[in-house]
């Protein structure tokens, strides 16, 4: 059993004090409010944490918590407005988020069509599309401005139209009709290609686009040859990624792998092709830097390799409550509550034990040597919950983690409620079409 001391210090299993509580009641950043439109004053003590930080990855451990959603877009707004952040990297159909872009920028479209265009249920609520507002509003303005990029090569049928409509205007002969409408149905591990013909097929149509760029050009706008190369690119990345097996005995070269690899890329071109901040969007399994599925490295693991200490891994967790997933191996119904206590195993039993309330740690400034840095570098559990859960065993899901490995710093929100989900328009009519 845990006890809490009147230092508020507590005790687990008899052990002495472990010191996690006096350095979060000393060091945690206190959160009043967890609204999106919340004072950006309260967030000033993290320019000290992100000073040489070109790179914040923003976790959560469930897809479908609504004050994740509004904490991450309240840390964007902070970064944008104050720290010269210029792009949002998000866990989503780059094919797709290319018209969202176009529309934060002041292009054409309805925004909540747009979101919905993203293909995941996960991003299908209130809360990315009062994110995506503001991005609009922001950059109607703004001298500096802030776009919104996918970063996943999956979902890639916006990509297959550009595609498609520009080869009937410059090259009818190569349009691939069998190739495009495989890849914009096709899902990650789904087409197995040990013969790499696929694959071969999508290079080889995106090294055609790249090849004949200025002649096409001449025949359309610099512009389109750009934008249908680009959309070709996405292709071949996407056939990459449905085209390998799930499970491989190099887990390096599993579909798993590839889609954090590729991920990886984007923002580190991302990254490359701005002087400004980035700020990645993404489960906790991805942004933090460790392992998951069979040892594959995530993005943020990618990220650190590459960037080193310029990549920051905020890992959000929570202590209690309700969340939306999908159960079981459903694909296509809908996201239904789900709901946790705190359990004595987790470290977000812990985080809850030692303050109240929500709140910001940088666990970068914990002392190693220190009982609490001791205690952050240790074996721990943590709850993580992906799109889809078990039916009837989720609440006892756990995955191991070293905080202090995993995590630079934590944002630990006490009690969980439900993201707010958009209406479904491809069962009202509404089906968004590529912008």
């Amino acid at each position: 059993m845990e006890s809490a001391g009147m230092d508020g210090r507590t005790t687990e299993e008899g052990n002495l004090p472990d010191g996690l509580g006096a350095w979060l009641s000393a060091n945690a950043v206190p959160l009043t409010t967890l609204s999106a439109d919340g004072p950006l004053d309260e967030l000033e003590p993290l320019r000290q944490w992100f000073g040489k930080v070109r790179i914040l990855g923003m976790g959560e451990s469930t897809h479908g918590t609504r004050e994740f959603f509004r904490l991450k877009h309240r840390l964007l707004r902070f970064l944008v407005l104050r720290m010269g952040c210029t792009a949002l990297a998000m866990e989503a159909s780059e094919s797709a988020a290319r018209a969202i872009d176009a529309y934060v920028h002041g292009g054409p479209g309805d925004a909540a069509l747009l979101v919905d265009r993203l293909g995941f249920w996960t991003w299908r609520t209130e809360e990315i599309l009062h994110m995506v507002e503001w991005m609009r509003e922001h950059n109607r303005s703004a001298a500096e401005q802030v776009s919104f990029v996918g970063i996943d090569p999956q979902r890639c049928a916006d990509s297959a139209a550009v595609v498609r409509e520009f080869l009937r205007k410059v090259a009818p002969e190569r349009e691939a009709p069998d190739l495009l409408d495989v890849l914009s149905e096709a899902r990650p591990g789904s087409l197995p290609d040990p013969g790499q013909r696929l694959r071969a097929a999508a290079d080889e149509l995106a090294a055609f686009l790249v090849g004949h760029r200025e002649e096409f050009a001449e025949r359309t706008t610099a512009d389109a040859a750009d934008e249908a190369a680009w959309h070709a690119g996405a292709l071949a990345r996407a056939a990459d990624l449905v085209t390998r097996s799930v499970l491989t005995e190099d887990a390096e070269q599993s579909a798993l792998a590839v889609r954090d690899r590729h991920m990886a890329e984007a923002v580190t071109s991302l990254v490359d092709a701005t002087d400004g901040r980035v700020a990645v969007w993404g489960h906790n399994g991805h942004v933090g830097t460790g392992t998951y599925a069979n040892g594959v490295l995530s993005l943020g693991s990618r990220l650190r390799r590459r960037h080193g200490e310029a990549y920051y891994a905020l890992g959000l967790l929570f202590g209690k409550g309700s969340f939306r997933a999908r159960q079981g191996n459903d694909l296509e119904g809908d996201a239904i509550a789900h709901r946790v206590g705190l359990s004595r195993r987790t470290v977000e039993s812990r985080l809850a034990a030692a303050v109240r309330g929500d709140y910001l740690a940088d666990l970068r400034a914990a002392d190693p040597g220190s009982d609490a840095g001791r205690w952050l570098r240790a074996p721990r559990y943590q709850r993580s919950f992906g799109s889809n859960v078990p039916r009837l065993t989720y609440r006892f899901h756990v995955a191991p983690l070293v905080p202090a490995q995993e995590y630079d710093g934590i944002a630990f929100v006490a009690r969980s409620t439900c993201s707010r989900p958009l209406p479904s328009f491809r069962r009202t009519g509404r089906e968004p079409r590529p912008v």
